[in-house]
């Protein structure tokens, strides 16, 4: 459904794209968070230990940029986390302040069985986008978005 608001034609086209761009993104959001509650995790906790086990241990807020969530957010996620022993929080040794966020072994475990359906779920969802209308999309995206800053290891301290 296209937007009613009676706007100028950029304005009008731009809320069209953004429509469709939050329809198609809360559908596959939808459907992959059905599938990971079966694996008993939000998608904010999978998105956590996701990227620890692809990236390694870092920082709660470079965790948080990673997962475009507030310190907050990333607060009670890591909580939860904790309390089922699947992350393991270290204090910093020169910022006493921050803490440095490691899997622990189950879940390590966890991930490493969860991941791989889930990324050929994604896999599928996409395949109605051939792979050059897939690099396109991921062109357009990252142009949208180009002014988000991505946190790299190192600059946290704490040898990162």
């Amino acid at each position: 459904m296209p937007t009613h608001y009676k706007g100028t034609g950029a304005e009008i086209e731009a809320l069209n794209a953004y429509i469709k761009l939050r329809r198609a993104s809360g559908e596959i959001e939808h459907t992959l968070e059905r599938e990971l509650q079966a694996a008993g995790l939000t998608e904010s906790q999978f998105g956590v230990l996701e990227v620890l086990l692809h990236l390694g241990p870092m920082s709660q807020r470079c965790i948080s940029r990673k997962l475009f969530t507030s310190g907050a957010n990333i607060t009670t996620i890591l909580d939860n986390l904790e309390k089922r022993s699947l992350i393991l929080r270290e204090r910093c040794p020169t910022d006493r302040r921050a803490f440095t966020i490691h899997l622990t072994p189950a879940g390590r475990d966890l991930i490493e069985h969860a991941f791989p359906p889930h990324a050929r779920r994604i896999t599928e969802l996409f395949g109605v986008l051939s792979a050059e209308e897939q690099r396109e999309l991921g062109r357009l995206c990252k142009l949208l978005g180009r002014q988000n800053r991505d946190c790299g290891t190192g600059d946290e301290g704490c040898g990162l």
